[in-house]
């Protein structure tokens, strides 16, 4: 009992520790022994990496605003330079517009848009998706040999999509766990799939950059980036 409360509590912790460090409320640090450490340092991206995607996700917010006042709704988020675009827009039109604006911005280097044409989502199911990503975050980091850290996790009208630079394995036991979270209806994987052996060489190239504060985008070209939809049982 006490050993299952103690992992719960754990649990919990993280997902306040991840959502601050994803969220900007907390300092990214390199080095030294402060809490968010651990998070940056499991991060398969490097720390430029990190940067450039909280800067692209503003970028991005800042530019579609711009452009469609509140008429519509987005949630870019970007992984790597892979942005993932969510939302509500009027037209189909519109849809490619964002997309492209979105294309336009500095170091984005591809963009999937999985915006939904059709009136914005209301407040209730945008607060539902939101506890939907709680519970699959402690799915996930209770789940063994699934790279949470280094994973972002969100949900639109009860659709989880998982981003991230995975092995198949990892891949695989990450959207069979999520696709058991009650609420879920379907689990979309974005993830750059990566090799074993790539994974190795890339943890070693980012410790080496890190290490040299090196704020530059790590090359992935040897990844490929895969999409599958895993329909919920």
């Amino acid at each position: 009992m006490i050993a299952n409360s103690f992992k719960s509590v754990t649990a919990l912790l993280s997902i306040a520790l991840l959502s601050l460090v994803l969220s900007g409320c907390a300092p990214l640090v390199v080095g030294g022994t402060a809490a968010t450490t651990v998070a940056v340092a499991s991060d398969r991206r490097t720390t430029g990496e990190q940067l450039d995607d909280k800067t692209i996700q503003l970028k991005a917010n800042s530019e579609l605003s711009s452009i469609f006042g509140n008429k519509a709704r987005f949630v870019p988020v970007s992984y790597a330079g892979h942005v993932l675009l969510l939302g509500d827009v009027p037209t189909e039109a519109d849809k490619q517009k964002a997309e492209e604006a979105v294309k336009q911005i500095e170091p984005v280097n591809k963009v999937t848009n999985r915006l939904r044409v059709g009136e914005i989502t209301p407040l209730s199911v945008r607060t539902n998706d939101t506890w939907l990503t709680t519970k699959v975050t402690t799915t996930l980091i209770n789940t063994a040999d699934v790279p949470t850290r280094t994973m972002v996790i969100t949900t639109e009208r009860g659709r989880v999509y998982l981003m991230g630079k995975v092995t198949p394995n990892e891949a695989e036991r990450a959207a069979k766990a999520a696709a058991q979270v009650t609420g879920v209806n379907e689990v979309i994987k974005v993830f750059d799939i990566i090799s074993p052996e790539q994974l190795r060489q890339q943890e070693e190239l980012n410790a080496e950059l890190n290490r040299a504060a090196d704020t530059q985008p790590a090359n992935s070209s040897s990844s490929s980036s895969n999409i599958e939809t895993m329909p919920v049982q």
